[in-house]
């Protein structure tokens, strides 16, 4: 899949209501977001043909492209495209790390050297967690260096090293199962909105879509950070501090 990205001004205001929207077509999907009353977010993702290659460097092509899709859209949807200039088009392919490498034998760590970020778990941006996912990985990496570093007893750089390794180590087995889930939630979502068979569109569009995924997108967003960080009594209990 491909996405485009824009930003739509409106300098007398678009009065829409503050909300996420989405439209799924045949062809692709396409949501918004307004930023603020002049300012709205939006993408398009779709499958692109052999015909389109070479159109996501070209912001003309990308505009009329998704204007053509939404020729039968809301006059709402047709105007967030035509207030978007050309400068604020981007195109992008979207990529993802294979569930089961990641799970099974991809490496997360290796000596004193990790992976995080969407280095670790590049995914699709269906459940919007990608930024949150490397922030949650920033937590629970200081957390596992902090403890591997602030027990006393490091006497040279070899043990430094070893303490490292073993940290990075523990960072990678806490985040291993997590990236696994998100990076394969978030393709099937994408899967499930984008698909166009009868079945899967019935039960998307009936059931799925303000239920289940829904609460799904919920779930995957609550990841409580703050129990996973070292505090001021447990950094003092690692070093030895008893005053």
């Amino acid at each position: 899949r491909s996405a485009v990205r824009g930003n739509a001004h409106f300098k007398s205001g678009h009065g829409f209501e503050p909300k996420f929207k989405q439209l799924v077509g045949k062809v692709g999907r396409l949501g918004f977001l307004p930023c603020d009353d002049e300012n709205v977010f939006w993408f398009f993702t779709w499958i692109p043909a052999t015909k389109e290659e070479g159109m996501e460097e070209d912001p003309i092509k990308l505009k009329q492209f998704v204007a053509n899709e939404l020729k039968d859209a809301s006059d709402e949807m047709k105007s967030i495209i035509a207030n978007t200039s050309l400068e604020c088009i981007i195109s992008s392919p979207l990529r993802y790390r294979k569930p089961l490498e990641l799970l099974l034998w991809g490496n997360i760590s290796k000596g004193n050297v990790c992976v995080a970020g969407d280095a670790l778990h590049p995914m699709t941006p269906d459940l919007g967690q990608g930024a949150c996912s490397a922030m949650e990985d920033g937590v629970i990496l200081a957390r596992c260096l902090g403890e591997a570093l602030l027990k006393p007893g490091v006497e040279d750089d070899d043990e430094e090293y070893k303490r490292i390794e073993m940290g990075l180590k523990k960072y990678g087995r806490e985040r291993r199962w997590r990236s696994f889930d998100l990076v394969t939630t978030a393709f099937m979502v994408g899967f499930v909105l984008r698909n166009d068979g009868k079945m899967i569109r019935y039960l998307r569009d009936k059931f799925l879509t303000l239920g289940f995924i829904a609460g799904l997108l919920l779930r995957k967003a609550g990841f409580d950070c703050e129990k996973h960080m070292v505090s001021g009594t447990e950094s003092d209990r690692l070093v030895g501090r008893t005053d």
